[in-house]
């Protein structure tokens, strides 16, 4: 049976907060937390990420200057990512500060309670020193795990976006997926609300990341389920795609345009 508006709007609001035991929550009965970040094999091909000190391409930027200037793109000049420059936009969007405990970490980004329930999954269309493919990221190690090399990306990403070629005409498309056990180990029902917040912090720092690299992105809510889970193969029911973004270089005229 198709939801009501009415039970979609209450989604929105905080009320089920009022309705929960958290003493019945699987943090209060001393489960241990789930990992912050997803189990690979050790002999998993990974790449290793720029660190912060040798990012070259990144330009330090007014904050103003970024908040002023950003908007959506969907035009993509014909050019390859740099691999720092990847490297920074991944840090800027899950990077890793602190880790708190094994259950908790701090990052660049704020999340409810501190849970953390995205994991971020990067389509290599075109970026400098990758070869194009499914990468997953891995915030500890700052580093790229290899999922699978795929040639296809483009003419796969259009019917899963709905149509919208311009997906498909990027340097890479970060797809973000949601892990719910994250964060219902400590909220229960009450958890669901927070992880959609939760992507918003997420792409809109990649917003004024772009900023920085003169690249642009778009924020895609609209998309094929199943299709977007298939093509980086999770399970559609314990993880599954939430939220995804292409990135690529923009004209010197667009970004002349998005200063006016």
């Amino acid at each position: 049976m198709q939801p009501t508006i009415e039970q979609l709007r209450f989604f929105l609001k905080d009320t089920i907060r009022r309705t929960i035991d958290f003493s019945r929550t699987d943090q209060h009965r001393g489960v241990p937390p789930p990992p912050v970040e997803k189990p690979f094999l050790p002999e998993a091909e990974r790449f290793e990420l720029p660190p912060p000190e040798r990012w070259p391409h990144v330009r330090r930027i007014d904050l103003v200057e970024a908040i002023a200037r950003r908007r959506s793109h969907r035009s993509f000049a014909p050019l390859a990512l740099k691999l720092d420059e990847l490297a920074f936009l991944l840090w800027a969007t899950q990077g890793v500060r602190r880790l708190l405990a094994p259950g908790a970490v701090l990052r660049t980004v704020p999340s409810a309670g501190c849970r953390h329930a995205l994991e971020t999954y990067v389509l290599a269309l075109r970026v400098e020193g990758l070869d194009a493919g499914v990468y997953r990221y891995l915030p500890l190690e700052h580093q790229l795990l290899l999922e699978r090399r795929e040639t296809r990306l483009p003419e796969l990403l259009v019917p899963a976006t709905l149509g919208q070629r311009f997906v498909g005409e990027a340097g890479a498309v970060l797809v973000w997926t949601a892990i719910p056990y994250r964060m219902e180990w400590r909220y229960g029902l009450a958890a669901h609300k927070v992880i959609a917040l939760d992507a918003g912090h997420v792409c809109q720092n990649l917003y004024l990341a772009c900023e920085a690299i003169g690249a642009g992105t778009c924020a895609i809510g609209a998309y094929h389920q199943e299709a977007v889970d298939e093509l980086i193969r999770v399970d559609g029911e314990d993880e599954f795609t939430i939220y995804l973004a292409p990135v690529g270089k923009i004209s010197d005229a667009a970004v002349s345009d998005a200063a006016v």
